[in-house]
């Protein structure tokens, strides 16, 4: 009897329902169970784990386990909860997951090319007044981030003929790696200062990391390019809430998207709920298809029974 697979989480009951339906659609030769419905002995005995913000106590009771395969693309929570001592976690890498991200960014970014806020500000005011039009051609897009998802949305800006560049912790400078030859990325400080000071705007795709972290403060916020606009679709944390209310006060930047945010469901307190320069999404731009993360995990799984290597997991040390 093979050893069971380890499900734990902090899902919804339906939703949990949707993704072990999924997983034991993709691997019927698996057996996944929930925690709570593994006896002590398996327990004991598991070595894989799939997982959805688990609760590190749970995640501690499974002293046989080799490695953690995460549901969701972003890691850091995960790697924070279980520390370093963790082992191996491999997070979720869905091409369904970067298409609908890529699809999203574009969305956003025509909506501010095409000056949508500002008709909405113009309906409240019951205001009949065309404005300017600006092409895609005119537009540049500044993307903070070149993984998978920054190479998916640079790709969609692209072909829709916008001027995009990239900035980039970790790759040196030159062309970008993807199917868009035409995206220029620079690197370092000296680059995310220009970055921010040439583009119309700006998207953050940054993963939550101790360097990314308030990395769009108020000094980084001054930098931006003067009416520029910024999508924010990566994680709250990265920008400094107090400081992008100050700047949108002060007309510098003109409008901000975010769709995800420092504490969430954001509280009913939040003045970014009543600013009018502020769009406020309740984290939807890149879902996770429960269909295809259950292929992508199906994958994962059975080279490893195959092979008995661990797909390439997390560096712990830079959080994802």
């Amino acid at each position: 009897m093979r050893v069971p697979i380890a499900f734990l989480g902090s899902l919804e009951a339906a939703e949990e329902v949707r993704y072990r339906a999924a997983l034991t659609a993709a691997l019927p030769d698996e057996i996944i169970l929930p925690f709570r419905a593994l006896t002590a002995a398996e327990r004991a005995a598991v070595e894989i784990a799939i997982v959805a913000n688990p609760d590190p106590a749970e995640v501690a009771q499974l002293p046989g386990l080799v490695w953690i395969q995460s549901l969701w693309a972003g890691v850091e929570r995960l790697v924070a909860d279980l520390g370093a001592a963790a082992v191996p976690i491999v997070r979720l890498v869905d091409p369904e997951l970067a298409r609908t991200m890529a699809e999203a960014v574009l969305a956003w970014t025509f909506y501010l090319q095409r000056d949508m806020p500002a008709y909405r500000r113009q309906q409240e005011a019951g205001l009949w007044r065309q404005r300017p039009y600006r092409a895609p051609a005119d537009t540049r897009v500044g993307l903070l981030g070149l993984g998978a998802l920054g190479r998916a949305a640079a790709d969609r800006l692209v072909q829709a003929g916008f001027r995009v560049a990239a900035w980039t912790r970790s790759a040196p400078a030159g062309r970008a790696e993807s199917s868009a030859p035409t995206v220029e990325t620079c690197t370092g400080s000296g680059g995310l200062t220009r970055l921010l000071g040439q583009s119309d705007i700006v998207v953050c795709l940054l993963p939550l990391t101790a360097q990314t972290r308030g990395l769009l403060d108020a000094v980084r916020l001054a930098e931006l390019k003067p009416g520029a606009a910024l999508i924010n679709v990566a994680r709250g944390a990265i920008i400094d809430t107090e400081a992008l209310l100050a700047a949108l006060d002060a007309g510098h930047l003109d409008h901000a998207v975010l769709d995800v945010f420092e504490t969430e469901p954001l509280p009913a307190a939040s003045p970014l709920w009543r600013h009018p320069g502020v769009t406020i999404l309740p984290h939807i731009t890149g879902p996770t298809n429960p269909v295809t993360a259950a292929a992508v995990v199906a994958g994962n799984l059975r080279a490893y029974r195959a092979t008995g290597r661990i797909p390439a997991a997390v560096d712990l040390a830079r959080g994802y």
